[in-house]
């Protein structure tokens, strides 16, 4: 009955409830069955959930921000079938590791606020974060840095150009850091040159006594309580395959290096050994939703309940995801869906639906702007449509009645009137002098 409403087993939440129901299997001495599907008297069964209470009651009521989850689940399954098909793109090519993945691995993965989850098809497999990274570090420079800080080393326009072209944002006011325009720093935190800073900013200013595999070890930490505590590890691999075909890279490094982009102390070939580092830390399709789902929930893990951002933290990252996070393509998917989203070369593409879902979809090859061929028709409008989310959609034309009532209102505003409702009919009464 639990899992109809998008709740797990596995769920952190849940751990109590489980942990009762094994020990009650183990003492009953019962040869077959599950501690999930042995029959309990009515006082055994309060006594199991009274520790979970109210999650099981509000699931029971069907009080979690998707009711009718199962209705929910049914149309993501057929947009994930219809998307299946669509059999263009190429897998990226630049590194051996992503140009050997299977191009038909196609996985979609749910997470509601409520910790309701749904997942369908390659959910398990691992893959590189590469740039759905960016918003995750950027977040954690906010929280640790402030965004008056950060601000003052990248900045927050798209840039209209290619995510690595060697280009800096030369349009701004002078600024008070040390004689450095304010303009010269990368755009945003979503291209290449803004991650690349955002991790100098990490390496060199925050907990700045820590060494390289310290500060790789603090990042992964915070990915992983973003997470959950769900899969997430490294691609050794893949970092090293980074690191060799890194001649933009670099070029970026060092532009910014003369232009005098980074925070004094800056080790150059240290920070981009960690931005790579954090390019080739792997999740899977379920890890990233609950990530997404940490963003959509203003920073608090939907099935840990654990504060990993601010709420202000999150309102930044979800701004730049909104408007820079799908390459040249970020326009067009603002303007047609509305919603915040990051892809990455992996195939990877993190949607966050705010104060409703995360969604992490993931299917190796991309269209020609770097974005996964699936993963776009799917967390397109038709997903949002079924969530109920419409783009601006306060801003409607009004039928007669409602412009009638709307005029109504602002003449009892003006005349001193206020209504009052009682049954079907509406009294009017002189508001009372304060």
């Amino acid at each position: 009955a639990l899992r109809s409403t998008g709740l797990r087993k596995n769920d952190p939440r849940l751990n109590e409830l489980m942990d009762n129901l094994r020990e009650i299997h183990r003492n009953s001495n019962s040869d077959g069955g599950s501690p999930e599907t042995q029959k309990l008297d009515r006082d055994t069964f309060r006594s199991v959930i009274s520790a979970n209470i109210v999650l099981i009651s509000r699931a029971f009521r069907h009080q979690f921000i998707i009711p009718d989850f199962q209705g929910f689940t049914k149309h993501i399954e057929d947009f994930y079938w219809k998307c299946k098909s669509n059999t263009e793109g190429k897998v990226a090519s630049y590194i051996p590791q992503l140009a050997r993945m299977n191009p038909d691995y196609w996985g979609v993965s749910v997470c509601t606020i409520d910790g309701q989850r749904f997942s369908i098809g390659d959910i398990s497999i691992p893959f590189t974060l590469q740039s759905c990274s960016k918003p995750l570090t950027y977040g954690i420079a906010l929280e640790m840095l402030g965004s008056d800080v950060v601000h003052q080393y990248v900045g927050q326009e798209p840039s209209g150009r290619n995510f690595n072209e060697l280009v800096l944002d030369h349009n701004k006011e002078p600024s008070s850091r040390d004689n450095i325009s304010e303009g010269e720093k990368p755009h945003n935190p979503m291209i290449n040159a803004g991650a690349i800073l955002v991790c100098s900013l990490l390496k060199t200013l925050v907990k700045p006594e820590m060494t390289l595999a310290e500060k790789f070890d603090f990042t992964m930490n915070y990915f992983k309580r973003m997470a959950g505590g769900e899969n997430l590890g490294f691609n050794n691999a893949v970092f090293l395959s980074e690191r060799e075909a890194a001649d933009r890279n670099y070029a970026l490094g060092f532009y910014m290096r003369e232009h005098k982009c980074y925070p004094e102390k800056t080790n150059l070939r240290e920070c981009m050994d960690f931005y790579f580092q954090c390019c080739s830390m792997e999740a899977n399709c379920d890890s990233m939703a609950v990530m997404a789902a940490t963003l959509a929930n203003g920073g608090i893990c939907p099935i840990t309940e654990e504060k990993v951002l601010t709420p202000d933290s999150v309102r930044d990252v979800l701004s730049l995801m909104h408007s820079c996070g799908m390459y040249d393509y970020s326009g067009q998917f603002a303007f047609k869906v509305g919603l915040p989203a990051k892809s990455g070369v992996c195939g990877g593409m993190l949607v966050v639906i705010p104060n409703v879902m995360g969604i992490c979809s993931w299917s190796p090859p991309l269209d020609h702007m770097g974005n996964s061929c699936r993963g776009v028709p799917l967390d397109g409008t038709s997903l949002t449509l079924r969530c109920g989310v419409k783009k601006y959609g306060t801003v409607h034309c009004r039928s007669k009645s409602e412009a009638d009532a709307r005029k109504r209102k602002t003449y009892e505003r003006k005349a001193g009137l206020e209504s009052v409702s009682i049954g079907n009919r509406v009294y009017l009464t002189l508001k009372r002098s304060e």
